[in-house]
């Protein structure tokens, strides 16, 4: 077991990926303590360190577990991620998303916890005007998941340089794929990701898969993404964390593949992995979704000589078959 020097709290652990970097921070010989509400993540991903059950609204409950443990650093991911359901719910997401990351900083600076990791994301970016997206780009959010990360960026950054502490704000694009071994691997319970929807509709276990908007102006109408696999992303956020305990300036990287994929072309990797093909319904365009998201990642290779090493589109729909066949197979 690794020192108590070593103990990560990795808030939202039980979920999709805050699970896979548990399972990597383990492999690196960290103790990753598991923090979680289990609202949407799973008791049976808490496999690779202590786990606590407790909601980051919830103060007390993250000052006592950032001491109970002696953490050394904290790695955030629990937030409300959903784009259409901010769309519905935006008091959901600014409460738990801001205020939530406001605690964390808070508990972190009370306790003497220097290095924080957050889970940003490529939709601060909103809809740009040129892709791919560098850091640079302009943050105009189109939704209020998208507005709430980047108050949860400013918040770390003001911390930061006023208490002391030293942040990596990982803007990451879309997150894909499983586990090479398939313990564990996206599963929420009202899917709303095109992957994971996808194969659910090939193994016949949803029967309204939907494509969202076939009239964007990219070269197939569909809408552009680009998938930086689960198991990259994990490797990202030790990559960070290893610098920050290095000493290194805070700052914001973008996390990505690089290459951009439409839904079309997800489509036909999925039918040629498992060998189904399946009709999808071509439903109108979802409301705060941009047509097209592609990373520029060459500040995270320069700076934290991470480069992508799994998310070759069909190696990302490769894994995901494997784990949701697994999950949910036999029809």
């Amino acid at each position: 077991m690794a020192s108590p020097s070593n103990a990560i709290l990795v808030t939202g652990g039980a979920g999709y990926i805050g699970s896979h970097t548990c399972k990597a921070l383990a492999a690196q010989g960290y103790l990753p303590v598991a923090f979680d509400n289990l609202s949407t993540g799973h008791a049976d991903f808490l496999k690779w360190g202590p786990s606590v059950q407790g909601d980051i609204v919830d103060f007390r409950a993250l000052s006592d577990t950032l001491r109970r443990f002696n953490i050394s650093a904290v790695i955030h991911f629990a937030a409300l991620a959903l784009v259409g359901d901010s769309m519905k719910r935006p008091e959901d997401y600014y409460r738990t998303n801001v205020t939530g990351t406001l605690n964390v900083l808070e508990a972190m600076r009370q306790a003497g916890v220097k290095n924080l990791v957050f889970s940003s994301s490529c939709a601060t970016y909103g809809a740009p005007d040129q892709v791919p997206i560098t850091e640079d780009t302009l943050q105009r959010p189109i939704n209020p998941y998208g507005s709430s990360k980047l108050m949860c960026e400013r918040i770390a950054f003001d911390f930061a340089r006023t208490h002391d502490l030293s942040v990596s704000l990982l803007r990451y694009f879309n997150a894909s794929g499983a586990d090479a071994d398939a313990e564990i691997g996206e599963d929420h319970g009202n899917e709303t990701h095109l992957i994971p929807r996808a194969i659910l509709s090939a193994l016949g276990r949803i029967d309204d898969f939907e494509v969202f908007g076939n009239d964007y102006p990219t070269p197939d109408g569909t809408a552009v993404r680009d998938y930086i696999h689960v198991t990259d992303l994990a490797t990202a956020h030790i990559a960070a964390l290893k610098a920050l305990q290095g000493g290194a300036n805070s700052e914001a990287f973008n996390v990505g593949s690089g290459e951009g994929h439409s839904v079309l072309d997800v489509l036909k990797a999925i039918e040629g992995a498992s060998g189904r093909s399946f009709a999808a319904v071509k439903g109108p365009r979802r409301a705060g979704d941009p047509p097209e998201l592609v990373a520029d990642a060459t500040k995270i290779k320069q700076h934290l000589g991470f480069t992508p090493q799994h998310s070759d589109l069909n190696n990302v729909i490769t894994s995901a078959w494997k784990w949701h066949n697994k999950r949910h197979g036999n029809a």
